[in-house]
């Protein structure tokens, strides 16, 4: 095997799944079962990934995403969101932790940066845990260890949709004021553009793989179809689920405001456990029933348009907020 100053990967594993449930779970079978060092590539559909420590509702917007069918998932390390589709580039190192490997992103930067260099481009990185290209940011880098071993991925934007990528992280943030770590969202700019031999994706992923092989002599393989299904387990108990992806967001305070033909209406409440609590519905409307009725309805329901509309589904709206629906109302809540 190659020598080289700062490790030595074994295997690659060649991961075509672009399902974004599958490879964070995946991620974390790998981190809790490899017995030896392994670095990864792979793709996402349209997907928002949160940061374990970010309040989700804060961070993404809900609407947006849901009508343009981004997944919305929560990964193992720290950190701010991140928009991926299949023009961004992921990639993992897993590895035993030992030494200073942990919060060392030159080290596990190292490789993407060299692998640039062949193309001419000269990036660098940058404050904590990013990398620029021309000033601007084109990777972002984060890390967990569980166990014996420690993980390091980042999102390399090679031809990501920028437009998409700015409305699906764009969160008014005078409605939810939560209590995680905060995106910060800066200048970036795709790969792509840069290259000058242009090249799709797909390419610029079977040279980086090409590189690594070359790199560390290192063993090729699949998933094999033990490890596909303990992963997709992991994918359906975990990941696909609202408890993981939102609710275990940090505790958030929600509130907003609409004027209707109906009267002025306002919402606000907190959230615990990706449920409501502590809700008010006030303003200057008119209804046959205490609005306290209303409210109590909605104490403990899941923090979406679907549960809320569920929660109400049997519920006359209009006799506590006379000239509203159940649909004027869910549009107040998300």
């Amino acid at each position: 095997m190659t020598a080289y100053p700062f490790f030595e990967i074994m295997i690659i594993i060649i991961n075509e799944n672009h399902n974004p449930a599958f490879n964070l779970a995946a991620e974390e079978y790998l981190i809790k079962n490899a017995k030896e060092s392994i670095f990864m590539l792979w793709r996402n559909s349209p997907a928002v990934i949160v940061g374990v420590n970010q309040s989700t509702p804060a961070e993404i917007s809900r609407e947006y995403c849901e009508k343009n069918g981004i997944s919305v998932i929560r990964r193992l390390t720290g950190g701010g969101a991140v928009y991926h589709d299949l023009g961004n580039v992921n990639y993992t190192y897993i590895e035993k932790n030992e030494g200073d490997k942990f919060a060392n992103y030159k080290r596990f930067t190292k490789d993407i940066i060299d692998y640039l260099a062949t193309f001419g481009l000269k990036a660098e990185l940058s404050g904590r845990n990013d990398v620029l290209l021309f000033g601007k940011k084109i990777m972002g880098n984060a890390q967990c260890v569980k166990g014996d071993n420690i993980m390091h991925h980042g999102c390399i934007l090679y031809s990501t949709d920028l437009t998409v990528l700015q409305k699906a992280l764009k969160v008014d943030k005078a409605k939810i004021s939560g209590k995680g770590i905060k995106s910060v969202s800066g200048r970036v700019t795709n790969i792509a553009e840069h290259i000058k031999d242009k090249m799709p994706v797909e390419t610029f992923i079977k040279g980086l793989e090409t590189f690594m092989i070359k790199r560390y002599n290192c063993k090729v393989r699949e998933f094999k179809s033990a490890e596909i299904a303990a992963i997709n387990e992991l994918k359906s108990n975990k990941y696909s689920t609202f408890s993981w992806n939102y609710g275990t967001s940090p505790e958030y305070t929600y509130h907003n405001k609409e004027k209707f033909p109906f009267g002025i209406v306002n919402v606000a409440f907190n959230v615990k456990n990706g449920c409501i609590c502590d809700i008010k519905i006030h303003g200057d409307f008119f209804g046959s029933m205490p609005i306290e009725l209303l409210e109590e309805k909605l104490i403990g329901v899941e923090h979406s348009g679907e549960k809320i509309n569920a929660a109400l589904k049997e519920t006359d709206v209009d006799l506590f907020i006379k000239g509203c629906s159940i649909s004027d109302l869910i549009k107040l809540f998300v």
